[in-house]
């Protein structure tokens, strides 16, 4: 599938899958994006699904990587001091559907089925979207999207 251009603010880490450091950095991004509101804080949203972007892979997703968890919004002229901006260009994606518990990992889950894929994958700018159909917790849906070559 095919998705277009568009720009997401929020807040980020760099962080690696490698020892299992991504687990315990991407739940503390998560944790202040929560306890910090920053959802509410993010200038020009477009609406209210959270996006979590994983982006400038060092090589793939054994390698070192930035995730951003942040909002769509209309532009980047106006980002704030402890956030970042970040557009995800025209791409082609597969999309995968993690559902169930999301707070036992179903999401989690789903990446282990993708890494173990033979997906001819780009390695731009993967995602996961967050709306309401992610709102219950004990048995959710997030949709993941995985950039193609």
């Amino acid at each position: 599938m095919s998705i277009k251009r568009f720009s997401i603010i929020g807040i980020a880490i760099r962080t690696t899958n490698e020892g299992g450091q991504s687990g315990k950095d991407i739940p503390q991004l998560w944790n202040k994006f929560i306890s910090e509101n920053i959802g509410d804080k993010i200038p020009n949203k477009l609406d209210n699904a959270i996006y979590c972007v994983y982006t400038d892979y060092e090589k793939d997703h054994t390698k070192p990587y930035t995730t951003i968890i942040g909002c769509k919004v209309s532009g980047l002229d106006e980002i704030p001091n402890d956030m970042i901006g970040k557009t995800i260009e025209n791409s082609t994606y597969e999309k995968f559907t993690a559902k169930g518990n999301l707070t036992e990992g179903a999401v989690y889950n789903e990446w282990l089925k993708i890494w173990n894929s033979d997906l001819n994958r780009s390695f731009t700018s993967d995602f996961e979207v967050y709306d309401q159909r992610s709102a219950n917790l004990q048995n959710g849906e997030v949709d993941i999207y995985i950039a193609l070559k």
